[in-house]
């Protein structure tokens, strides 16, 4: 930023930049910040204020945590929306600064602005690519993708566990990965990535150092909450223990690995936990 002409301007590049990055890392691990107001935001492009937040478990875009989020403002898909317009409300605090005319601030402000799309959808393309085990992507990577997603929506399959499986040769003997549209998506994405040259090992290598084997779970962390609230911390230490090296296959974290039950279901979370 020192080395350029427009040093406001050129911050609000450099951050946007950021939050693109942000966003990305939080959708591909199914993060939900739950309150993405402007002063939750930081600069640096790193997460704070965690409140309501929480991750998925079965794969919906509009899935919502937060208690007050009635109206699904900070859902899962609407991340990247909010961050662009967290984004415009930091830009037009700098307009000032960028050119003393205020028409042409605003101008520089807007181009800036709209670039944001195009860069996130790059930086979320390669990181989707990524999950699937693609150093590259184009146009049949990211129908790959799509239909994946769609699938998984309809079959309200687990967005973790989904991707992690996949980074393995076999699959697990699961009845959702007998579905006809799953085998028929599967044997595409096998073309692709044979058609592409890509080495299978290397592939799967990519998709374990970018899908995590295990997450905090909702279900867990509730556990963990209110049996701290008896004095017991012992549920915590064991969450703790088993989510410290996500990417790291181990049977003794199959129960952080396990979706919750109906009844174990977290709907929402809030502010203060």
């Amino acid at each position: 930023i020192k080395e350029k002409e427009n040093k406001p301007l050129a911050l609000l590049e450099a951050v946007i930049e950021q939050q693109a990055d942000l966003i990305t890392h939080w959708m591909r691990v199914g993060f939900i910040h739950g309150v993405m107001n402007t002063d939750n935001m930081a600069l640096s492009g790193e997460t704070i204020d965690y409140g309501p937040c929480a991750f998925m478990d079965h794969f919906n875009p509009e899935t919502v945590f937060s208690s007050i989020d009635h109206n699904g403002r900070y859902s899962y898909a609407n991340q990247p929306y909010i961050g662009q317009w967290n984004l415009a409300r930091f830009a037009e605090s700098l307009l000032p600064l960028f050119h003393e005319e205020k028409e042409e601030a605003i101008e520089l402000a807007e181009h800036s602005l709209n670039s944001f799309e195009s860069i996130y959808k790059q930086k979320w393309l390669s990181m989707m690519g990524n999950k699937l085990g693609f150093s590259e992507t184009d146009n049949q990577v990211e129908k790959l993708v799509t239909e994946l997603l769609d699938w998984m929506h309809r079959k309200t399959a687990d967005y973790t566990n989904t991707f992690r499986d996949l980074s393995h040769p076999v699959l697990p003997n699961d009845a959702l990965y007998s579905d006809k549209d799953f085998i028929h998506w599967k044997t595409s994405w096998k073309e692709v990535l044979k058609v592409r040259g890509m080495d299978e090992k290397s592939s799967f290598d990519l998709m374990r150092r970018v899908n995590p084997a295990v997450i905090p779970r909702n279900h867990k962390v509730e556990e963990a909450l209110q049996a701290g609230e008896k004095g017991n911390l012992e549920p915590f230490y064991q969450m703790l223990r088993a989510i410290e090296q996500p990417y790291t296959d181990n049977s003794e974290r199959k129960a952080y690995q396990i979706p919750p039950m109906e009844s174990e279901r977290v709907r929402q979370t809030f502010c203060g936990t």
